[in-house]
């Protein structure tokens, strides 16, 4: 290759291992074609929504390997490999942006600087209106969280990123762009196949992402150390798999490019070290998670531990202030 020649990118895997990444990838998305012409095969909507559900947030867990780098060497093909927007919601390009911003420990659960914080400011928060007030009480609950948690996030992508593209961020409106695109296509195949679109996003699109919000749901919690603000939950049920084991949070956390299918034996190996170092927070199962926040809030709305008059302060870990 000549000097100064662009390199194609690469479309070696990164391991050998990484074919379970693609092979489960090809699945996903052949079985959702074969869902979506559900009505061809003579198979009921109240049969073909809940696969498909399961299918998007399986893809959806796929996406979150892909923005960490797997499973090829080239950034751009893992992101054609999953850019198709199965969830309709979030750009591929904003939710790996955010993840990986929000992968900075120090900032864990900030409402200002953790784009995936569900906390709030304190005067923030006062500010609200009391209806939306109550919302978000309602959302800081498991059961509320499933209801409202992926309207609300929606809302403030959406919100968000209009006012950055009006300031002229042109990342964020190309990002858009592909993402519109990619739901033209979705929605295409969508009218080939027959499916109606209100039918895809009320009974497919919208609860695949209220299942991934039970993954999220107790991931992060305020502390004072960074290392303890990150759960474990050794669940091996399907759930796990569904969540292609991010459910072990802190390892993913401690090493955020390695595979999903190297997290069990990672913790199996270093089970003391982690439960040590994260101060044991987490949940023995996804049961338990469910039994005590089903509608009892995980943490208080406002930060519990830092506002706008003391983030620039030393809390644990000295923290920088916000540009």
């Amino acid at each position: 290759m000549a000097h100064g020649q662009a390199r194609p990118a690469s479309l070696r895997l990164k391991t050998a291992r990484e074919s379970a990444t693609l092979v489960l990838l090809v699945a996903v998305y052949g079985l959702w074609g074969v869902f979506i012409f559900s009505a061809t095969w003579g198979i009921p909507w109240w049969v073909s929504c809940p696969v498909l559900t399961l299918l998007v947030v399986q893809f959806l867990s796929l996406q979150h390997e892909a923005l960490h780098g797997h499973p090829t060497r080239s950034s751009l093909i893992n992101e054609a490999l999953v850019s198709l927007p199965l969830a309709l919601i979030y750009p591929y390009r904003r939710y790996k942006s955010l993840h990986l911003r929000h992968h900075n420990d120090e900032n864990l659960t900030d409402p200002f600087d953790d784009p995936e914080s569900w906390y709030f400011e304190a005067e923030d928060f006062a500010r609200q209106h009391p209806v939306v007030k109550a919302l978000w009480r309602v959302n800081a609950t498991l059961m509320g969280r499933l209801l409202l948690g992926p309207l609300l996030s929606g809302i403030g992508l959406v919100r968000r990123d209009w006012e950055a593209v009006l300031r002229g961020d042109r990342a964020i409106l190309l990002a858009w762009a592909l993402h519109i695109f990619g739901l033209a296509v979705l929605f295409s195949l969508l009218t080939l196949a027959g499916f109606s679109a209100w039918l895809y996003l009320l009974a497919v699109a919208y609860p695949a992402s209220s299942i991934l919000m039970i993954r999220s749901f107790a991931e992060h919690r305020a502390s004072e150390h960074k290392e303890q603000r990150t759960a474990i939950i050794p669940d091996r049920g399907p759930l796990a798999l569904l969540f292609l084991n991010n459910n072990l949070h802190a390892v993913h956390h401690a090493h955020p490019t390695v595979a999903w299918y190297q997290l069990p034996r990672l913790f199996r190996e270093r089970r003391d070290e982690f439960l040590r170092t994260n101060g044991g927070y987490g949940y023995r199962n996804y049961l338990e998670v469910f039994a005590q926040h089903w509608r009892k809030p995980l943490d208080s709305i406002p930060h519990p531990l830092w506002n706008r008059h003391n983030r620039t302060r030393p809390i644990g870990e000295r923290r920088k202030p916000r540009s």
